[in-house]
């Protein structure tokens, strides 16, 4: 059989199947697409389809409908990822460059790449394996109340009270913010042990019990960053086309929620096609199994995942050109 012909078959009933989520016909076929031969020919590449297990008929319809195969198979052949259009560009510069702060920076790129899906979007915040200290505060609240700050090189900004046992000024604090600077700037999370045994050092002794409760602060914000986080949103997408879930939706929206699934599933995907992993239906975890997950690296080494879940029934190229684009966007703001 003609392959090129085969493959322009099968893309058809995967672009007609996704935009009406109708059973697609030889007929069909036909008239919608400029296939250049008789539905009879057709109808002979879709049973060589059909025979391959890229498409298959539901129930007892006259069309078809393609397979998790089908879908693999036309998602590896796409030959390239469009750009996003300028409207959606600027969207997305617009909404990013506006953010404060890494916590407003995440919400906003989920809720974007939400928009531009119309799918579940989700993203892990920035791995910290290459980020390094950039600041670090101590606010006085009241007499005996203070607020730690930490501040990394991903923008990334983590804080926490500290409850206070002895009389301190704000004067003092700035100075101890000062000493424990000069030795935890450009430092990595994982390797504080060493700098804040010298800023212990480098304190008198009246002091060393206020700089002792300093540094176990320190030392839990930077342990908060260690933990992968997600956020998402979007779910309500999936509620909205229930039909195209073999199952009920109830056990992936709690698979997203409970986010463990998920973190591994992310975590285990490697860019592959065009700079995307895409894993589609069995080739997810559980009751993710039904669904199909595009998702993209950023970020220093690609550590951390951006990405969309939704229905095997999915305008992959759309998007996976907007997980690519909007990870090349973070990238390049994490690394500014």
């Amino acid at each position: 059989m003609d392959q090129p012909r085969r493959m322009k078959v099968l893309q058809a009933i995967v672009e007609d199947y996704v935009a009406s989520r109708e059973p697609v016909g030889s007929k069909a076929l036909v008239e919608r697409h400029n296939l250049g031969v008789s539905s009879a020919t057709v109808r002979n590449d879709m049973a060589e389809l059909e025979d391959e297990g890229l498409i298959a008929a539901p129930h007892t319809s006259s069309g078809r409908i393609p397979t998790d195969k089908g879908y693999r198979y036309f998602v590896d052949r796409i030959s390239e990822v469009r750009p996003l259009s300028i409207a959606e560009k600027r969207a997305v510069q617009r909404l990013l460059d506006n953010s404060d702060g890494i916590d407003d920076m995440m919400a906003a790129t989920v809720q974007v790449l939400s928009q531009l899906t119309r799918q579940v979007a989700v993203i892990q915040y920035p791995h910290m394996d290459s980020s390094v200290i950039r600041r670090v505060e101590f606010v006085l609240l009241s007499e005996d109340r203070m607020l730690a700050v930490l501040i990394l090189s991903t923008g990334r900004v983590d804080q926490r009270v500290v409850y206070l046992n002895e009389v301190v000024d704000q004067p003092t604090l700035d100075v101890l913010a000062q000493v424990f600077m000069k030795y935890l700037d450009n430092v990595s999370p994982y390797n504080l042990s060493q700098a804040l045994t010298d800023v212990q050092a480098a304190v008198p002794q009246e002091h060393q019990q206020l700089v002792c409760a300093l540094g176990n602060a320190v030392e839990l914000l930077a342990e908060a960053g260690h933990r992968d986080r997600i956020l998402m949103a979007g779910t309500a997408n999936l509620a909205r086309s229930p039909q195209d879930f073999s199952h009920s939706i109830g056990p992936i929206l709690e698979a997203l929620e409970e986010q463990v699934v998920l973190l591994k599933l992310l975590t285990e995907m490697e860019n592959d096609v065009h700079g995307l992993s895409v894993r589609i239906g069995d080739e997810n975890f559980g009751s993710l199994g039904d669904t199909s997950v595009v998702a993209a690296g950023y970020g220093p080494g690609d550590a951390a995942k951006i990405g969309v879940v939704g229905p095997t029934r999915m305008d992959y190229p759309s998007t996976m050109s907007a997980v690519r684009a909007i990870a090349r966007y973070l990238s390049r703001i994490l690394s500014s």
